[in-house]
């Protein structure tokens, strides 16, 4: 019963998602659509389960981009964002352990990011709610502005 709960949040989260902003139907929306709903699984690399970093990882292993599998890691690559300028794409970091860099998702505009999160799977959050908002530390782009340009062309 949790599971189906957890899948129709999550379809629901999707559809308003796709249904109001400039982000549906591009490369890059759909590259962060295709591990939605995906449970949660320590180390976890595949839509079989994720963590954060290996959710991050298998967005961008669809440009031909490698990241490593770790936020702290994913974190120093880059340029670094101020967040007032965050863009579809760029990298979210928060301190969710109390040492630092825990946690990694993937910004898609609106204030909202894509991430695997332990209790959820992957799933979308607004950089606005108290838990996020409260530990986040900073951001950094991954994207050139070409590939940014490319993956948010509509197909």
């Amino acid at each position: 019963m949790k599971k189906f709960f957890g899948i129709i949040t999550s379809l629901t989260l999707f559809f308003s998602f796709q249904a109001g902003s400039a982000f549906a139907e591009t490369p890059l929306s759909q590259a962060v659509n295709d591990g939605l709903g995906a449970p949660y699984k320590a180390a976890g690399t595949t839509k079989k389960g994720f963590d954060c970093s290996g959710y991050t990882s298998f967005v961008f292993s669809k440009f031909g981009i490698d990241l490593p599998h770790q936020s702290k890691s994913q974190a120093v690559l880059g340029t670094k964002v101020e967040k007032d300028q965050l863009r579809p794409g760029d990298l979210v970091y928060f301190n969710t352990d109390g040492r630092g860099i825990s946690h990694v998702g993937v910004f898609v505009g609106d204030g909202k990011f894509y991430h695997s999160a332990s209790n959820k799977g992957v799933t979308v959050s607004s950089l606005s709610e108290a838990y996020y908002a409260k530990r986040y530390v900073t951001a950094n782009r991954i994207l050139s502005d070409a590939q940014y340009h490319q993956l948010m062309t509509d197909k």
